[in-house]
């Protein structure tokens, strides 16, 4: 086993209830500090996967390992400390009375003292620009005022993995660029961030690895531009390509043959195209 990797998985499967199959034979390594996107249609076991890495599940077969603890022996309380997870509803994880005991929540669990609590709950407020509505109860925010709720809650626990589930699902574009932002500055700082996303430019643009999922089982495992240039794997996979690459790819009947990743990038190669 790597034993550099943060989270790790080997031979891992998971069944759900009436034998459901979900994840067959997944091996990975993620490593510290990676920001790795999670791919692939509706049903190909993605959020299966990263609930596996905070003990959400437990393997029918396998073992996942993350810091050193195999999750099918140790509390999710305790691999909560790790791996803070955002989920996709954000209806799924709030449940206190105002804004302020929601995002406290899990640093009362973890027993803080008061200082640190007012300290990392007010800066993970601030961070989702909802440091205003502190005393605002959750029911009563938009969805995507609840998502990036959601979002602080974790943040404030400053754990050194953050997983998203769908992270800019119901936002307006300010919002998502906003989210984004705060996601790559936490990376910066060396978290460790694990995206599942349906949004390509999300990963054209963010992640720094892709890993591809279909019907349980890793089927490609690349840096972004190499993923996104396995057209039968994003076929099969119902995967459809950002837009900047599909421009490209209608360009190349005009001798464009580059994969441009950002908007930036295809402007770019499209200035130095003509000059050629």
């Amino acid at each position: 086993m790597t034993t550099e990797a943060i989270i790790s998985t080997r031979d891992l499967s998971y069944s759900y209830p009436g034998g459901i199959a979900a994840l067959s034979g997944v091996y990975l390594d993620i490593l510290p500090g990676e920001f790795v996107a999670i791919i692939g249609s509706n049903g190909s076991g993605k959020t299966t996967l990263v609930k596996q890495f905070n003990g959400l599940l437990k393997p029918s077969q396998g073992h996942v390992i993350v810091d050193g603890l195999d999750t099918r022996t140790t509390r999710v309380s305790e691999l909560s400390r790790i791996v803070g997870f955002v989920f996709q509803n954000p209806d799924h994880q709030t449940f206190a009375y105002s804004v302020w005991e929601e995002a406290s929540f899990g640093l009362k669990l973890q027993r803080l003292d008061e200082e640190s609590i007012e300290r990392q709950t007010t800066d993970a407020l601030r961070a989702v620009a909802l440091d205003g509505l502190r005393d605002r109860h959750p029911r009563a925010l938009s969805r995507g005022q609840r998502q990036r709720l959601a979002t602080a809650s974790i943040l404030a626990l400053e754990t050194p993995v953050l997983v998203l589930d769908e992270p800019t699902t119901g936002q307006d574009s300010l919002s998502r660029r906003q989210i984004m932002e705060l996601t790559v500055d936490l990376h910066g700082e060396g978290r460790t961030v694990i995206m599942v996303t349906h949004d390509m430019s999300l990963v054209a643009e963010y992640a720094s690895r892709v890993i591809v999922m279909q019907d349980g089982q890793v089927v490609c495992d690349s840096q972004p531009k190499e993923v996104f240039e396995r057209e039968e794997i994003m076929k099969s996979s119902g995967i459809e390509l950002p837009p900047v690459i599909r421009i490209a790819r209608g360009l190349r009947e005009y001798g464009f043959s580059d994969t441009p990743l950002t908007q930036e990038e295809l402007v770019e190669n499209l200035i130095t195209a003509i000059r050629r």
